[in-house]
């Protein structure tokens, strides 16, 4: 029979729209360039702050937010692409889904390093330019420029990819359960904790994170 079961929780979802909004800003911000650089830069030091909340929230969120719901074997992938699955590999992230969040939040954080050393001589340099030497902020800015932001360019177009092949061939809405937090499943599983404690947990974690940001930024002054 069945069931609806948040897979979701809010603080997840938040975070998925809001790291969508900062990777937008910080795109248009970059290509307009000049003055706009400086809020290129604020967009980075959120996309920073959301990446650290990230990896934390893998630790303590609910159930299909953490890593432990989707880190797969081998063999796990192999079944997937055979299309023989284990079920509860297709509620939260399934075997290749993983796989992106992985690939996107370790190039988001060398995209994001890389803008904090990096030196373009014109009109941007990074707050920890200055503890690395010239070479290497220039080859961190090369890095940020002409290697990562295509990478993350191919990586979004992917996530998209999917999204739009899951919704026409499998009839899998992925961004509806990704607003709402819930999925119609065919049996019963469990549930992702999406109380109001965890929302405050959720709150106190991101409060941490931008404060940890704020301070790394400092250090440049």
């Amino acid at each position: 029979m069945a069931s609806k079961v948040r897979v979701w929780d809010l603080p997840t979802r938040l975070f998925h729209w809001a790291l969508v909004g900062c990777i937008a800003g910080s795109g248009v911000s970059g290509y307009i360039g000049g003055a706009a650089m400086t809020w290129h830069a604020r967009f980075g030091y959120a996309v920073l702050t959301l990446l650290l909340f990230r990896l934390m929230w893998g630790l303590v969120g609910g159930y299909w937010s953490r890593f432990s719901s989707f880190i797969y074997s081998p063999t796990s992938v192999i079944n997937h692409l055979r299309g023989k699955a284990h079920p509860d590999h297709l509620i939260g992230h399934n075997p290749l889904g993983a796989g992106s969040v992985f690939a996107m939040l370790l190039f988001l954080l060398a995209q994001v390093a890389t803008g904090l050393v990096g030196d373009d001589e014109i009109s941007f340099t990074g707050p920890l330019n200055r503890f690395v030497a010239s070479a290497q902020g220039l080859a961190a800015t090369w890095y940020h420029k002409r290697v990562g932001q295509w990478i993350l360019v191919a990586l979004v177009v992917l996530h998209i990819g999917a999204v739009l092949f899951y919704l026409v061939r499998k009839k899998d809405n992925l961004v509806r359960a990704m607003v709402s937090g819930d999925k119609t499943v065919a049996r019963p599983v469990l549930s992702s904790r999406d109380s109001a404690g965890t929302r405050m947990l959720a709150l106190a974690v991101l409060a941490v994170c931008a404060a940890l940001v704020a301070w790394l930024v400092s250090l440049g002054g």
